[in-house]
């Protein structure tokens, strides 16, 4: 199928402070967005998506760097999510590395670089910042707001904390919360990146140095939690890197001890380690139920005359689909309209990025009647 082609980012400024849930605040700060399709002339038709961990703004298409969106297989003129019908948004969040206000940026009380300095965002924070730009696109409600893994936590947020701003959601193999093995990974991650000896508490940015070893080993870890036991067998077993064993204990030995290593360099490479500890402790914050005395169907209570879509994946060990079903079952128990798709796929917590032909019909059929409810038809309308 066609992709959305050549695709250039935009930059939203906001000179309004934007409160935090931890009681600070984030004073002005720019949102990087891309956007593929038209908006109509209803203005009816626009579908939100958030990214996880270490995806951004571009989506789909092709950058100016040549990169390829991270969900292009799902988003593009055709897919499942159809730019010839729908008006696509993909922001990336306060606090990330890819463009959008984070700690790289210059901090204006300091003039120097925000580093740890950067105030903790959480999840509900980067859905009040996601409303501004939706605001200022001029779009009054969202046809459909869209995530998977963390982003499906934003979307799920978006109907608890804004219901009136949209038609429907989306969530992809996401949690209500994390578990406390979930945490526990975090964690480990945060420690390998805070004891490297060239994190600097944070400030690393002032010694010219960054914290490659704490960023390689989290994501080393990380990578172990995306992949099922099955995958990671199939695609590695047992093989070994050369015809021999090397009895070393330090070398690389198994193919899997390179991949891991591979994937832990290049991740060093681009992303950064105060928005590494930032996005994982949103993650770790995430809880809606918590407020409501522990009871997620009151946490939803808000969404009732919302529609939801809720996909997992069975061997996603890391948001499994118990969990799903957490958010179906607090769904139902308001009597609001959910499907529930659980697929049979091997590939773990990353099948929600593939391109598995019964994960996207699933897609395919609810964005069509996404788009029969809100009239995202064909038509020739007028540009954002």
């Amino acid at each position: 199928m066609a992709s959305v082609g050549r695709v250039t980012p935009q930059t939203m400024h906001f000179d309004e402070p934007l409160p935090l849930r931890s009681g600070a605040s984030l004073p002005s700060y720019s949102l990087v967005y891309e956007t593929y399709g038209r908006l109509n002339a209803e203005r009816s038709n626009a579908v939100l998506v958030c990214h996880a961990l270490n995806a951004s703004h571009h989506v789909a298409g092709v950058d100016e760097r040549g990169a390829t969106g991270w969900w292009d297989n799902l988003v593009g003129p055709g897919k499942p999510l159809d730019t010839e019908r729908f008006f696509v948004i993909g922001v990336n969040n306060p606090g990330s590395c890819f463009g959008s206000t984070g700690p790289t940026h210059l901090n204006p009380a300091t003039g120097k670089a925000w580093g740890a300095d950067f105030p903790v965002v959480t999840v509900e924070d980067w859905v009040d910042a996601q409303v501004r730009l939706v605001e200022r696109l001029g779009i009054p409600k969202l046809a459909a707001v869209l995530g998977g893994s963390l982003g499906g936590m934003q979307a799920l947020s978006w109907a608890m904390r804004h219901p009136e701003r949209l038609e429907h959601c989306i969530a992809v193999a996401t949690a209500p919360n994390l578990s406390a093995q979930n945490i526990a990974f975090n964690e480990v991650a945060r420690r390998a990146i805070v004891t490297d000896p060239d994190f600097h508490g944070g400030h690393f940015y002032e010694h010219g140095v960054v914290p490659k070893r704490g960023l390689r080993v989290a994501r080393m870890i990380g990578h172990i939690t995306y992949l099922s036991d099955d995958a990671m067998e199939a695609k590695f077993g047992r093989e070994l890197r050369a015809a021999e064993l090397g009895y070393s204990t330090q070398e690389i030995e198994f193919q899997i001890e390179s991949y891991l290593r591979h994937q832990g360099d290049k991740f060093s490479a681009y992303f950064d380690a105060n928005t590494y500890l930032l996005i994982t402790r949103a993650l770790d914050y995430f809880d809606p139920a918590r407020e409501h005395g522990g009871k997620l169907a009151a946490a939803f209570a808000p969404a009732r005359d919302k529609r939801f879509l809720v996909v997992s994946f069975t061997t996603d060990w890391r948001f499994s689909p118990a969990r799903s079903r957490e958010i179906v079952k607090a769904l139902v128990d308001n009597r609001i309209a959910v499907s529930y798709a659980e697929i049979a796929a091997p590939h773990g917590h990353d099948a929600f990025l593939l391109e598995d032909p019964r994960y996207h019909q699933a897609m395919r059929a609810y964005f069509e009647t996404v788009a029969a409810r809100v009239g995202a038809v064909k038509t020739e309308a007028a540009h954002v």
